[in-house]
C-alpha cells in the first residue's frame, strides 16, 4: 500500500504547472463520471494511451534527426501505450460505452494528441511530469474502484477474456482481479515518467552548471591575461 500512495512533491515551477493541470483535469473527471468507474476508465484510458505513442514518436523522429541512440526511452514508452489501450480494450466490455460517450472519446484523444504534443516539444520534462501525476490519480482511482467491488457497492463480474489473455488471469478471475492488476500497471507508469522527468531535470541542471563552470573558467582566464598585460605595461 506504501507503493500505492507515492506522491511526488513539485520542486520547481515544471512540477507545479504539471500537478495543477492534472489536478484540473481530474475535476473534470469527478465531476462528469462521479462514481461511474467503468465509465471513466473507457474515457481516461483512451486519453491515457496518448502520451506513449506521442512521445515516443517525437522521440523517434528525434533520434533520427540527430542520430543519436534512444536509451531505451522508445520502446519503454510504446510499451506504455500499448499497456494503456488493453486498459481500454477490457473496460469497453465491462461498461459498454454509449454513443455519446464514444464521441466523447473521440473528441478528447483529438484534443489531447494536439495538447500534449505542444507540450512535448515545449517541455518533455513537464510533459513526463504531467504522465506521473496522471498516474498518481489513476492509482487512486482504481483503488477507490477496487474498494467499492470488495464493499459489494458495485457487483463483481468475470473477468472479461480480453483482461484474462493479457494478463494471464486464472479462467475464474473476476474484475477484481482485473482492477488489481491494471492498478499495478498504472503504478508501474508513475515511476518511470517521473523519473524520466527527474533524469531529464538532471540533465538540465548538469548543462546549466557546466556552462556556468566554463564561464567561469573564461572569465578567470581573461582576467588573468589582463594582468599579465598590466604587469608588462
Amino acid at each position: 500500500m506504501e507503493d500505492l500512495k507515492k506522491h511526488y512533491e513539485p520542486k520547481n515551477f515544471s512540477d507545479k504547472v504539471a500537478l495543477s493541470f492534472t489536478k484540473f483535469l481530474r475535476f473534470l473527471a469527478d465531476t462528469f463520471f462521479k462514481k461511474r468507474y467503468g465509465h471513466r476508465a473507457v474515457v481516461l484510458e483512451t486519453v491515457a494511451a496518448v502520451p506513449g505513442m506521442v512521445a515516443g514518436m517525437l522521440l523517434h523522429l528525434k533520434s533520427l534527426r540527430k542520430m543519436e541512440d534512444d536509451k531505451g526511452w522508445i520502446k519503454t514508452l510504446l510499451d506504455e501505450a500499448e499497456n494503456e489501450r488493453m486498459h481500454l480494450m477490457t473496460f469497453i466490455h465491462v461498461a459498454k460505452p454509449t454513443l455519446i460517450e464514444r464521441v466523447i472519446i473521440m473528441i478528447a484523444q483529438f484534443i489531447f494528441i494536439i495538447t500534449y504534443a505542444i507540450i512535448y516539444l515545449i517541455s518533455q520534462r513537464t510533459a513526463h511530469r504531467i504522465v506521473g501525476y496522471f498516474e498518481e490519480e489513476a492509482v487512486i482511482s482504481y483503488t477507490e474502484y477496487l474498494h467499492e467491488l470488495e464493499n459489494g457497492t458495485i457487483p463483481d463480474e468475470p473477468a472479461p477474456e480480453v483482461a484474462i489473455n493479457y494478463w494471464n488471469l486464472p479462467l475464474h478471475a473476476t474484475l477484481k482481479d482485473v482492477v488489481r492488476v491494471i492498478r499495478d500497471d498504472e503504478a508501474g507508469h508513475r515511476d518511470v515518467n517521473h523519473n524520466f522527468a527527474t533524469v531529464i531535470d538532471n540533465r538540465i541542471k548538469s548543462k546549466k552548471y557546466n556552462e556556468l563552470k566554463e564561464y567561469n573558467l573564461n572569465k578567470k582566464n581573461i582576467s588573468q591575461e589582463k594582468d599579465k598585460e598590466w604587469k608588462k605595461n
